[in-house]
């Protein structure tokens, strides 16, 4: 059942997809056809979902070996830990000098994590459709579908503490045990990453002169303002000639 789920998924996600490419290709004017548009945003918005699940039907669909299970522990245990210790070291910080000092706390304490517990064929980082780190917080294709996803879910009134996807795949490195974890907005975090009127004149100039492209504002609470992702190798790929 989950096999034939995962792959008709994956088919209606792929037609999806080849149906967006044909609406660009025909329509002279794109991106100025309300209806294009429209039905543009639909698909995008079906395409995240079928993504969503299509990922999580993978695991469900008999890559559950003890050593897959234990992954998924692990990475639920590293996720939960690292968000943790993250947000304890920003409520200190934001109690004993405010924003603006606790912007280097997702600066070099969140990359300083995410190194700690990348090990043993095992990388953590943090990601977002709305970075603000540009080297470390770009998502992959597959990391941007889940975003995706999770926006859709978080927009239906889905639990955010329980949005969570964990896939076996198949890339062009090896074979990969993924997990991600959606990060909520919470109320400190508007501070940071809130709407305009939320942000301090000092934060929103350190924020200019730190991170020159970020895209990491307009955000309320309760929105997914990114995830965990949790990668660990299973099997390197064959060296081709």
């Amino acid at each position: 059942m989950f096999t034939k789920l995962k792959l008709s998924l994956y088919f209606i996600a792929i037609a999806m997809s080849e149906l967006m490419m044909v609406l660009k290709r025909h329509s002279q004017n794109y991106r100025s056809v309300k209806m294009n548009r429209n039905l543009s945003g639909i698909l995008s918005k079906l395409l995240a979902s079928a993504s969503l699940l299509a990922a999580s039907a993978v695991f469900a669909a008999g890559n559950t070996s003890a050593e897959q299970s234990q992954y998924l522990e692990e990475s639920r245990k590293v996720a939960q830990e690292f968000m943790q210790t993250l947000g304890g070291a920003l409520k200190k910080q934001l109690a004993l000098g405010g924003a603006e000092s606790a912007i280097g706390v997702c600066k070099e304490i969140a990359p300083a994590l995410a190194n700690e517990y990348s090990k043993n064929g095992r990388v953590v980082k943090r990601v977002s459709l709305k970075n603000r780190n540009p080297v470390q917080g770009v998502p992959d294709a597959w990391e941007q579908n889940v975003l995706a996803g999770f926006d859709l879910a978080q927009q239906q009134s889905k639990p955010l503490s329980g949005m969570e996807v964990s896939t076996v795949r198949d890339e062009a490195d090896g074979r990969w045990f993924r997990y991600m974890k959606a990060i909520p907005t919470q109320a400190m975090c508007l501070q940071c990453h809130g709407q305009p009127s939320d942000i301090s004149e000092g934060v929103r100039a350190l924020l200019l002169k730190e991170y020159p492209q970020d895209k990491a504002v307009g955000y309320s609470e309760g929105q997914v303002r990114g995830a965990i992702s949790i990668k660990r190798l299973l099997e390197v790929a064959p060296a081709t000639n």
